[in-house]
């Protein structure tokens, strides 16, 4: 079985990590995946979540610091791609028929660019508008 590059969206991580066990499909496909790409967001998204989770009190400390590392992990492995000009205009108008938010416009348009450079990359989401935005473009 052949396994493709992975565009990361910062929901699969995160369902990975603090939901763990739910998904294994997802996990499976972290651990497997040869080249992972995402956006700088995805590490801001990530962070930002897990500073409000810890200022909640919903999930205990000790498995959200495990999570936190784990996600770290991830983000390690990834080539990284920054939010250029280029992916800021692809945004703009990437899909307009879908009901993106802004964020997830920018990671769909990083995505189609990367898409452009590395052959068989596939996109790895939990948010359902985002991947039916991508199955459009």
């Amino acid at each position: 079985m052949t396994v493709a590059p992975i565009y990361l969206d910062t929901s699969a991580v995160l369902r990975a990590w603090l939901e763990t066990g739910t998904s294994p499909d997802i996990e499976a496909r972290l651990l497997a995946a040869p080249v992972l790409v995402t956006s700088r967001l995805a590490l801001v998204e990530s962070a930002r979540v897990i500073h409000r989770v810890r200022s909640l009190g919903t999930i205990p400390e000790q498995r959200l610091a495990d999570a936190e590392r784990g996600i770290d992990d991830v983000w390690t492995r990834c080539d990284v791609w920054e939010l250029s000009r280029e992916v800021c205009d692809v945004a703009r108008a990437v899909s307009p028929t879908k009901p993106l938010r802004a964020l997830d416009a920018l990671h769909l348009a990083t995505f189609v660019i990367a898409r452009r450079k590395i052959d068989g990359l596939a996109l790895l989401t939990t948010d359902t508008r985002l991947a039916e935005a991508a199955g459009a473009v």
